[in-house]
């Protein structure tokens, strides 16, 4: 075979490798919903966590190539078991509780959203990071009296036009995958403040 037919097949198969990997996805998603929104929850958070250890290092300008692979598992470990199975049922709570067609339905799914799901969820956050990461009470109170109001004030402005977008406009399917994509940001911002 000519090199050049042969390196149209390899760009045609490196083509279609994302189109598959959305196949696949989407199967999973049918087959095991939680399951697979727990495992992407997961792997994004981790995700944002090297890249907020890489952020950091560079802004330290450190030359250390070594990461702290305990943050990345810490995150991992949030997204499986909080992140993912809690934004699953939450979002499906809500599509219950105040379905698309009710009066007012996109306000009063984002004032949920925003007013009893993130502090909640943000207060779950801290406690989990700090049991994760070995420290005991005193430290969690100290972190909560100085990263949890900046945090949640920071969380409403950030999170509130992609909430606005997420809970109105993105299938319920996707809604995870959504919040998750954005959160490799936020999470590279709630690393920082530790």
């Amino acid at each position: 075979m000519a090199p050049a037919a042969s390196r149209l097949r390899s760009e045609a198969a490196l083509g279609s490798l994302p189109r598959r990997a959305l196949t696949q996805y989407l199967l999973l998603l049918r087959l095991y919903p939680v399951l697979t929104k727990a495992a992407s929850s997961g792997a994004l958070l981790a995700l944002g966590n090297v890249l907020a250890q890489m952020i950091e290092k560079k802004r330290k300008k450190e030359d250390s190539q070594n990461l702290d692979v305990s943050g990345p598992l810490r995150y991992a470990v949030y997204g499986f078991f909080i992140t993912g199975p809690l934004s699953h049922y939450f979002y499906l709570l809500m599509d219950h509780w105040i379905p698309p067609g009710a009066p007012w339905a996109g306000i009063r799914r984002l004032l949920l959203d925003r007013l009893v799901f993130a502090p909640a969820f943000l207060l779950l956050f801290f406690l989990v990071m700090n049991l994760l990461e070995g420290k005991d009470a005193e430290t969690l109170a100290t972190k909560m009296r100085s990263g949890f109001w900046p945090a949640l004030r920071m969380n409403w402005r950030v999170w509130t036009p992609l909430q606005f977008v997420n809970i109105n406009y993105v299938p319920l399917q996707f809604r995870v995958l959504f919040a998750n994509l954005a959160a490799l940001v936020w999470y590279i911002y709630l690393a920082s403040l530790g």
